[in-house]
Order: C-alpha cells, then structure tokens, then sequence
C-alpha cells in the first residue's frame, strides 16, 4: 500500500481492509515507517521507532493491524524505552506492559514508537531539551500543543490515524485544537492507569486519545475502558458502546456558551468568532444554545494556587523516585527550568497546604455540576488564541517559582484545566480555521460525569454537518515529499 493511499483511511477503515485481506498488517506498518520518513525531519514528533513485536495480530480484534504510537508518558511497553520527556529518565526502560498496554495489544494495534513529550508532561507545548521541539504540521514555527504534542503532530501529518495521549490539564485537548484533530478526554476513572501510575496528579490525569474521526476515538475508547483490580477511581460503565453513540441522534440539547475564561484572560477575536460561527451551526441543528454564567467555584488566584500546589507536590515525589531509580542528580543538568522550578516549589507544600488543595478540588467539582443540571453540554473555546509561537511560554522561565510557571500554563489555556479537576468528559472538535492563517481552532464541549455518550453523539452530528478530515496541513504524509 502506497503512503498516498494508506492516508485516506481512517483507523477503522484500515482495520476494515485487514479483516478483508485486501491488505496485510505488514503491509500497513510499512507505510507507517514510510510516513515517518517523510514528515518526521519537519516536525520532530517520533522519539522513537522499534521493530513491531513478531506476535501474530489477534484474530477478530476490532483495531487489528492498525499501526499506532504511544505516548512517552503513562504507558509502559515491555521492554521498551519510558522516558517521560525528560534526561532525569532517559533510558530507563519498562520491565513489563502497564494496563492499558495489555489492552493495546488485545486490540490489535501494531505499536511501533512513541512519540513526543515535554518533561514530565507538565507544560502545554512539547518542547523538552531532550529531544527538542515538536512543530505544528500546520505552521513550523508554532507549537503543535503539550503534553500530548507529538501524538498530535503525527496523526495530523498522516503518520498513524490515532495515537495514544493523556490529558491532566488539557493535554489531549490543547494539542487536538493546535493541530486540527479530534480529541476526548475521558470521565476520571474510565481507563486505568495501573499498575505503575494510580491517582496521576490525585485525579486530573486520564487516558485517551487523539484522532483524524470521531469514531476511531469512540472505538479506541471501547477497548481501553474498565477498571482493573485495586483502581482508586472507577467510572461506571456505559449502556452501550461508543462506538455506536457516533450514529445516534443526540436530541435537541440544551448547550450553555462560556466565551470568556475564568480567571479574566481574553479570548482573541479570530477564536471568538469561530465561537458565534459554533453556536450559529448547533442551533441549526435544533441544539438550544444561550450564553451561560459559570461560576468556578473558587477565585481564579486560589485555584491557580491550589494546583500549583497539588501539581508541584505530585512531580516532586516522582523526581524523587526516578532519580533515586537512575541514581542522577536533581539539578539543572537534569531537569529543565519550570520542571525544577515546580520541583523545588513542591518541597515547601505542607501537608496542610496539600489537603486544604484538595478540598478546593471538591468545591470547584460541585460547583461545574450543578451546571449540568441546567445545561446538557458546556460550549467554550479550546483554547482562548491561536497555536503559541515556539519558545513562547519559555520567555524568562528562569524568573519563575513553581506557583508563577503553572499561572503561566493556566493563562495560556484556562478552558480546560476545570474539567480535569472535576473529572468530567471533555472533548475539543476542529470545526474552525483562522481565515488569516489557515491555523486550525478548536471548540471545547463538556459533559456531566460519566456521559460521554452525549458528547460522542453530537460529536458524530457536528463530523457530518461540517466534515474536517479533508483538510490537511501543510506537511502531510500523503504527498511524495512530505510538504
């Protein structure tokens, strides 16, 4: 199978053509490595590529052949490299596949890399001194997002149709909007984060993915979903499966718009008007759409500080633990200047501190919920301006402690961290471009918990109302250089 051809199937569509055997699982992972070639010196988001394991694909299994790339983060693969973007972990390689790995492998997928991370995930764009910057397929000087960057700027490069990411403060989201793709963040406790990770930042952190199709999202989802034994979070189970949510018809729902971030960061106008445009498309739909008043919870400068502090304190126990792991020095030949920033910075939270954190975690997710009884989805911008330049969010780092580098974060995407505090699905769908730039913009829809049911149902409406996959960025596999 030409590249050029292997590109105009989704994940679904080429796990369709294995079951038929029009076309074999080798034969997929060679254009893969083909579309790695071609567009990967542009945008540096494939860490690493390894010979496909010699196990046969399992009959029957629903992503079977699919080739796929996982994420430098949160998931093991045994025998394989988990560095977490980060020369503190470089090298270190898994001894055994985590949970979600195990279910990977049942799907089928051909997992040949990973792809890249900015340290320890804790940044919104993916440009970690290890392995250098990730660039947005769309624009080679802009950020293709963080933390799930290079998942990001491989899918929409054609390089694989989903890849796996992870998103604790939107970093699954950020990187679909910046890059033109679809992506859900799951309910907390819908996939499991074990054995190695459990309650990654006491919650926020979940798995998921990123996708050129609504339904390559909803499938993957079917098959990484459900608890393992000992799960400290576990989302009770769906009704049905996702993937035939995509198809139904989601009703006439009632959709409250937030435009305007908390915390007082203004959206920018090329993303506000893809915002009227949004609302302007979902009543047509029959969708009842009204400005919404959403109150947080809590005061923007309390809940910046309150994660700065549930933030900082997780990433300094796990500093803590992979240098004692690799034996190397926490210093600044080993970490990056925000990372040890939010290192140091955890080191003075008290016990205190850190519980009086979680509660306002709790008083924030009772607040969004009461919402849910009103509306049925909240509507906002993904993100409040067009993808960042690269080197942005790295201006005088150096000036800042832990609390001024996650203040940082939040003003550049303070749509989507509350939804990982709450723990609620989230999803960012690419239904704009800037007319100036041909940038892509993402909108943000969240759901109550547990239903992302509705959201994968108006997702399905809003692909075939306003389809996306044909447009394709500037740098795309499918041509016969790359760009």
């Amino acid at each position: 199978m030409r590249v050029s051809e292997y590109v105009d199937f989704d994940a679904v569509g080429l796990a369709e053509l294995v079951a038929k055997g029009e076309v074999s699982p080798a034969e997929l992972e060679a254009a893969a490595r083909e579309a790695v070639r071609l567009v990967d010196p542009h945008l540096n988001a494939v860490v690493e590529t390894w010979p496909a394991d010699d196990e046969p694909v399992p009959g029957g299994a629903p992503l079977a052949g699919v080739p796929f790339l996982i994420k430098d983060m949160g998931v093991s693969m045994a025998g394989r490299r988990t560095e977490l973007g980060s020369r503190l972990a470089a090298g270190h390689v898994a001894g055994a596949d985590s949970f979600l790995m195990r279910r990977f492998r049942r799907a089928g997928l051909v997992t040949f890399g990973r792809t890249a991370t900015p340290e320890m995930a804790y940044s919104i764009t993916t440009e970690p001194a290890l392995y250098g910057p990730t660039r947005n397929p769309w624009d080679l000087e802009r950020s293709a997002g963080g933390s799930s960057g290079g998942a990001a700027a491989a899918v929409a490069a054609g390089v694989v149709p989903l890849a796996h990411a992870t998103d604790a403060a939107g970093s699954l989201r950020i990187p679909a909007a910046c890059t033109g793709l679809f992506g859900l963040k799951p309910t907390r406790g819908r996939v499991s984060m074990g054995p190695g990770f459990d309650e990654v930042f006491n919650g926020l952190a979940v798995h998921g993915s990123v996708s050129r199709t609504v339904r390559d999202s909803a499938v993957l989802l079917d098959l990484m979903r459900g608890p393992e034994p000992g799960d400290p979070y576990v989302a009770q189970e769906p009704s049905r499966p996702y993937a035939e949510e995509v198809t139904r018809s989601p009703g006439s729902l009632r959709i409250g718009v937030l435009g305007q971030a908390w915390g007082g960061r203004r959206t920018a106008a090329p993303v506000a008007d893809a915002l009227s445009r949004t609302a302007a498309l979902l009543t047509s739909l029959g969708h009842q759409v009204e400005e919404a008043d959403v109150e947080l919870g809590a005061d923007w400068d309390e809940f910046v500080l309150a994660n700065a502090r549930q933030w900082s304190a997780n990433l300094t126990a796990q500093v803590d633990e992979i240098a004692a792991a690799s034996g190397r020095p926490v210093d600044s030949s080993t970490l990056e200047p925000s990372t040890l920033a939010g290192y140091h910075y955890g080191q003075r939270v008290s016990g205190a501190e850190f519980v009086t954190a979680l509660a306002l975690r709790n008083r924030v997710a009772r607040s969004l919920a009461r919402y849910f009884g009103t509306y049925d989805l909240l509507l906002t911008p993904t993100l409040p301006e067009l993808p960042m330049p690269l080197g942005t969010l790295a201006e005088g780092v150096e000036a800042l402690d832990g609390h001024g580098w996650i203040r940082r974060v939040f003003d550049h995407s303070p749509f989507t961290v509350a939804f990982n505090v709450t723990g609620t699905p989230a999803m960012s769908v690419p239904l704009a471009a800037d007319a100036a730039t041909g940038l892509p913009l993402g909108m943000q829809f969240a759901a109550g918990y547990g239903r992302e049911d509705l959201l994968f149902r108006l997702a399905g409406q809003l692909e075939q109302a306003d389809p996306w996959a044909g447009r394709t960025p500037g740098v795309w596999a499918g041509t016969s250089t790359g760009r």
